[in-house]
């Protein structure tokens, strides 16, 4: 079938697996942004959660990340993201590319509410701020 170049069109969009912003993977397994940056077991629901909640039109697929050797549900899926309208230009200035998207859900997904939650209310955002940045000098 033809590849439609029409940016608008669900087999233009963005692929994103969980497994590119999740700070247990190693760049091998498919990591794709700096460990520092990424999220713990990120989920294809809370990656539609954040994207939708900026407003951008997103579509979850079914599918198996290639390198996801662990078949379980929960590592199951990918998001599809439209970055740009059908004549080319963006949807969102902020989002001009796939990196935008990765590090704006792996920014956004510690602050939803189901995972504040868990770690023990509302102070936890900030803490988590600060343990963030010592580890900054590490390694690249």
């Amino acid at each position: 079938s033809h590849l439609t170049t029409n940016p608008a069109d669900k087999e233009r969009f963005l692929c994103i697996y969980p497994s590119y912003i999740n700070n247990k993977k190693t760049l091998a397994e498919g990591r794709r942004i700096p460990v520092e940056k990424a999220v713990e077991n990120p989920s294809c629901a809370e990656i539609r959660d954040v994207l939708t909640a900026a407003g951008l039109n997103v579509l979850v697929e079914n599918k198996m990340y290639p390198r996801e050797w662990n078949r379980d549900v929960q590592f199951r899926g990918r998001v599809r993201v439209q970055l740009k309208l059908e004549d080319g230009s963006l949807c969102q200035d902020k989002f001009s590319s796939k990196k935008d998207v990765m590090f704006y859900v792996a920014e956004m997904i510690p602050k939803l509410k189901i995972r504040s939650q868990k770690s023990g209310g509302a102070d936890a955002g900030s803490q988590q701020g600060d343990a963030g940045k010592k580890g900054k000098k590490k390694k690249k």
